[in-house]
This record gives C-alpha cells, sequence and structure tokens, in this order.
C-alpha cells in the first residue's frame, strides 16, 4: 500500500467521459430523439445508483421484461427493478432493493396518466388563447 496520504498530486482538468471517442447514434436508446425513462419507485439511493450507471456508460437497458420476484409475471420493465411498480406500491417498498422505505422517487404510471386526462380537459374546454398557451408550456 502506499504511504502518501492527502490529495491528488495531479488534479484532473476535466471529467470522464465514457464515450469519449466514439460517435453516439441520436436515434438510439440514450440518444438525444430516444432518451432513458425516469427512474421511478425507488428510494433515493437505488436512483443515485441508477444515475451513475448511466452517466459512466455502465447502464444497461433491459431488452424485454423481467419477472418481478414477488407476483412472478414478467411485468418488470425497468432495468435493475427486481419488483413491478404494482407490488412495490402495494407492499410500500422500493423497487429496486425492496426495503421498507417513507420517501419514494418518482411518480407512479397511473399518476402521469391522471394528470394528463387533468390537462386534456383543460386543453378542451379552455379558449384558443389559452389553449396555446397550455401547449407551450
Amino acid at each position: 500500500m502506499s504511504a502518501r496520504q492527502g490529495p491528488p498530486k495531479h488534479q484532473n482538468k476535466f471529467a470522464w467521459n465514457p464515450n469519449a471517442g466514439h460517435k453516439k447514434n441520436e436515434k438510439e436508446l440514450g440518444g438525444k430523439f430516444r432518451p432513458y425513462s425516469d427512474i421511478t419507485g425507488v428510494c433515493p439511493r437505488c436512483k443515485e445508483q441508477i444515475e451513475w450507471k448511466r452517466r459512466y456508460g455502465k447502464y444497461k437497458p433491459l431488452v424485454e421484461p423481467a419477472k418481478c420476484q414477488k407476483c412472478t409475471k414478467r411485468v418488470v420493465r425497468q432495468a435493475y427493478h427486481s419488483v413491478c411498480s404494482g407490488c412495490a406500491k402495494d407492499l410500500n417498498v422500493c423497487a429496486k432493493c425492496c426495503c421498507n422505505k417513507d420517501q419514494i422517487v418518482g411518480r407512479d404510471a397511473t399518476e402521469v396518466e391522471a394528470e394528463q386526462k387533468a390537462l386534456e380537459e383543460a386543453i378542451k374546454n379552455a379558449r384558443e388563447r389559452d389553449r396555446r398557451t397550455l401547449l407551450r408550456a
């Protein structure tokens, strides 16, 4: 083991980029036109772990749905999750580490759909000027 202690001898000038010499196809998953889905149903610690994998090129998205550990159905659609969103919400656990957590990051798909329906209703009943403002936002 090294006897040297303290800060590194030379500080990095710029952050490390996992795909520095590779051209990225913007139409592939993770590109500008097909970004990764939001990380939902996990605790803050697991969210940080998944974000780290995305940032440093270690993230492997799922090709086909995985099997839920609680209900044994093939309904897990997010990478690194072990429990489906329905079971995680019912049992109040993190979908990745299966620990009981009070604070869960992200929103459920049903909440997003309900918000979309409310927005569509507001757009339908609004006058043209307000409708365009809502669509821009």
